[in-house]
C-alpha cells in the first residue's frame, strides 16, 4: 500500500491515496475549499489564531470519526496538499482520508502567523498511531502547516504540507529559534516591515526566484528585506522566525540549489502560494526538497510570511 504521509491536519490524507486522482495542481488557481456543510461548525468572520486553531482541531475530529463529507466541507475548492511524495488536489486529498484508521493522534505545539484580517497559518506538531490502506503507519511525528482563509464570512483550508520531524544538516541552522515557543507571532505592526532595496516584482514566482538570487550571492541584507517581521518558517528540524531564517542561511550551503516544478496559487488579491521543487546538494537533501511560500501584500509590499521545506521521499509502491 502506498504510505500515506500521515499527517496535514487540513489535507493531510492525500499522500496515502496517490491513485489515479490528479496531483492537486498548486496552479495560479488552487482550488478553494468550501466550509460551508452543515456538519461543519460555522466559523464567524471574526476568526482569529485561537479560532484558526479551532477549526484545524475540528479537521482532526473529522478524520477520528472517519468523516470524509464533513472533512472535505471545510476545504476550498482550490485546496492543495504537498508532502513529501507529491502535491494533491482537494479530490485526492479526501480520497487519501478514507484510507486511514486512525487509533491515537496527538496535537501539539502550536503556532499561528496573522498574514492578514482574512488569513491565519496554523503550525503544530502532529502524532499519529493506526493503519493507513491496512498497515501500520510508520512512527514518528511530522510538523504540520495550514492556510485558513476567510471567504465570504466562513474560514476554510487552502494549503496544508506536511515535514517529517528529522535532524538538521551538517553544519545547517538546528531552526529552533522559534520551536520552543508556543505563543502566536505577532500582528503586524503598519510600517514596521524592512525596506526592500529593490522592486520586488508582482509576480509571485519571479518574486521568488529574486529570494534565491539573494542567497546564491549570500546578499543576507537583501535577503532578509524580501521577509515580514512575523515571517515564520518550518523545516524538519524546527520552526524559525524571521532572524533565525537570516541566520540559517547564513550557516547552509544552498550555492548550488536549483528550482523547478513553480506553480503559483492565487488566493486573493493580497495572498497567493508558490510551491516548486529544490535540488543541488549541499545542505539540500539527496532526493531534493517540495517547498512553498506563503506571499501577502501589505500597505502595497509583498513579503513572504510564511515558507515551509519537505523533503521528497517516493510513495511506497502497492503490493
Amino acid at each position: 500500500m502506498k504510505r500515506i504521509i500521515l499527517f496535514a491536519a487540513l489535507l493531510l490524507a492525500a499522500s496515502a491515496c496517490k491513485t489515479a486522482e490528479a496531483p492537486g495542481n498548486a496552479n495560479a488557481t488552487p482550488q478553494p475549499a468550501n466550509a460551508n456543510a452543515a456538519s461543519t461548525p460555522k466559523a464567524e468572520a471574526s476568526t482569529t489564531e485561537s479560532g484558526a486553531i479551532t477549526q484545524e482541531k475540528q479537521i482532526w475530529d473529522n478524520i477520528k470519526k472517519k468523516d470524509p463529507e464533513a472533512f472535505a466541507a471545510m476545504l476550498a475548492e482550490d485546496f492543495i496538499y504537498l508532502s513529501s511524495d507529491g502535491v494533491y488536489n482537494k479530490a485526492a486529498t479526501v480520497n487519501g482520508i478514507k484510507m486511514i484508521e486512525p487509533t491515537e493522534i496527538t496535537l501539539s505545539d502550536w503556532k499561528t502567523v496573522t498574514v492578514n484580517k482574512d488569513a491565519t497559518v496554523v503550525i503544530y506538531t502532529v502524532d499519529m498511531k493506526g493503519k493507513s490502506g491496512g498497515e501500520p503507519i510508520p512512527p514518528g511525528a511530522m510538523r504540520a502547516g495550514s492556510l485558513w482563509v476567510n471567504r465570504g464570512g466562513k474560514w476554510v483550508g487552502v494549503f496544508h504540507q506536511d515535514t517529517a520531524i528529522e535532524s538538521p544538516p551538517a553544519g545547517g541552522d538546528s531552526g529552533n529559534s522559534a520551536s520552543s515557543n508556543t505563543a502566536t507571532a505577532k500582528p503586524p505592526v503598519q510600517g514596521d516591515e524592512t525596506k526592500t532595496a529593490e522592486p520586488v516584482s508582482d509576480d509571485a514566482v519571479a518574486r521568488e526566484k529574486q529570494v534565491w538570487d539573494a542567497i546564491k550571492k549570500k546578499d543576507y541584507d537583501r535577503f532578509a528585506s524580501f521577509l515580514a517581521e512575523d515571517q515564520m518558517e518550518v523545516f524538519g528540524w524546527g520552526v524559525n522566525d524571521k532572524a533565525a531564517s537570516v541566520e540559517g542561511v547564513k550557516q547552509a550551503d544552498l550555492s548550488k540549489a536549483t528550482l523547478s516544478d513553480f506553480k503559483m496559487a492565487k488566493i486573493s488579491d493580497d495572498l497567493s502560494i508558490v510551491t516548486y521543487t529544490i535540488k543541488g546538494g549541499g545542505d539540500i537533501p539527496a532526493s531534493g526538497a517540495r517547498a512553498s511560500t506563503i506571499w501577502a501584500k501589505r500597505d502595497g509590499k509583498w513579503l513572504a510570511v510564511y515558507h515551509q521545506d519537505t523533503t521528497i521521499k517516493p510513495a511506497m509502491a502497492k503490493k
